[in-house]
C-alpha cells in the first residue's frame, strides 16, 4: 500500500507529487518513532529495514538518522515541551502518531536552524493528516502554535 499527501501543485489541482527527501525522512522517522514505542525494536534496526525501499534516496535515510538522534538526545526536553502545551493529554495517553509527529517538529524547532518552524509545523500538520485521526492536524497545529508563540520564535 502507497499511502502519500496530496500535495497542491501551484495551479492548485491535486495531484500526488513525490515526497521530497526531507518529507521521507520525517515520515520514516515517524514511523521508526512509533515502532519504537509498540515494539521495542532499536531504531537502527527499523530504520535499516524501512530505507531499502525503493523509495527511499540516500539523503532520505541520512536526514532520518539526523532527526532520530537529536530526538533520542533531547528525548526529555521534547517530552516536556509537548507535556507543557498540551496538558490536557498526557503522553501515555496521547496517540501514537501524534506525539511522534510532535516530537520530530520540536527537534526540527528547536534544534535545527536550517528548518523555518513554519516548515516544521506544515510538515508536522501533513503527517498528523496522512497518519492520525482527524483530529490529528488541528491538535498538532495547536500545540505547535503555542509553544512558537510562548518561545517568541518567529516563523
Amino acid at each position: 500500500m502507497d499511502i502519500r499527501p496530496e500535495r497542491k501543485t501551484p495551479n492548485g489541482s491535486n495531484i500526488d507529487q513525490p515526497f521530497r527527501s526531507r518529507s521521507k525522512a520525517r515520515e520514516i522517522t515517524m514511523q521508526v518513532l512509533f515502532e519504537q514505542d509498540t515494539s521495542f525494536h532499536s531504531s537502527k534496526k527499523s530504520l535499516r529495514a524501512r530505507s531499502q525501499s525503493k523509495d527511499v534516496c540516500q539523503e532520505s535515510e541520512i536526514y532520518a538518522t539526523k532527526l532520530l538522534n537529536m530526538i533520542g538526545e533531547n528525548i526529555h526536553q521534547i517530552d516536556d515541551l509537548i507535556s507543557k502545551f498540551a496538558p490536557s493529554w498526557p503522553l501515555d495517553q496521547m496517540s501514537g502518531v501524534d506525539k511522534n509527529v510532535l516530537r520530530i517538529a520540536i527537534a526540527e524547532i528547536i534544534g535545527k536552524e536550517d528548518i523555518p518552524p513554519k516548515v516544521a509545523i506544515n510538515e508536522a500538520v501533513d503527517l498528523g493528516r496522512i497518519f492520525g485521526t482527524e483530529k490529528s492536524p488541528k491538535f498538532i497545529n495547536g500545540v505547535l502554535g503555542s509553544l512558537i508563540l510562548a518561545k517568541n520564535v518567529k516563523v
